[in-house]
């Protein structure tokens, strides 16, 4: 199924919409010392604007998985975006993985402030890149 113009941007935006509520969510909670859950919708946050930027350049994905390979093949190794950000990516879902997963695992605050400075200058660089 392809989209038009108008249908992809409304599907843009929505996912721009997403990543905001899920990076205010993180914020909230981390707030709340709840940091195993703040990792989460830190990750989230990413997932759901990267996912926004595969969909307004036209490039499909089906999971997560597909989303930080393209994400990486098409921005990062094309030079469109930092190095650094594949994998701060790819750190943030390892970590929502283990605090999700594993019963033993709590995150740092301080590691989890740092994640969360990251995964807003990304999003903040995907607006811009959505933008122009």
């Amino acid at each position: 199924m392809s989209l038009d113009a108008v249908n992809r941007m409304l599907l843009v935006n929505k996912q721009m919409e997403m990543s905001c509520s899920a990076m205010q969510d993180a914020e909230l909670l981390l707030r709340e010392r709840r940091a195993n859950s703040a990792a989460g919708r830190i990750y989230y946050s990413v997932f759901h604007a990267v996912s926004a930027l595969l969909i307004y350049d036209g490039i499909r994905i089906k999971s997560h998985k597909g989303a930080y390979t393209m994400f990486c093949l098409h921005y990062v190794n094309a030079g469109k975006v930092p190095q650094e950000y594949g994998k701060w990516y790819r750190d943030l879902e390892l970590m929502r993985e283990e605090s999700d997963y594993n019963c033993f695992y709590n995150v740092e605050a301080d590691e989890l402030e740092q994640k969360l400075d990251s995964a807003k200058e990304m999003i903040e660089t995907i607006a811009k890149m959505i933008k122009d």
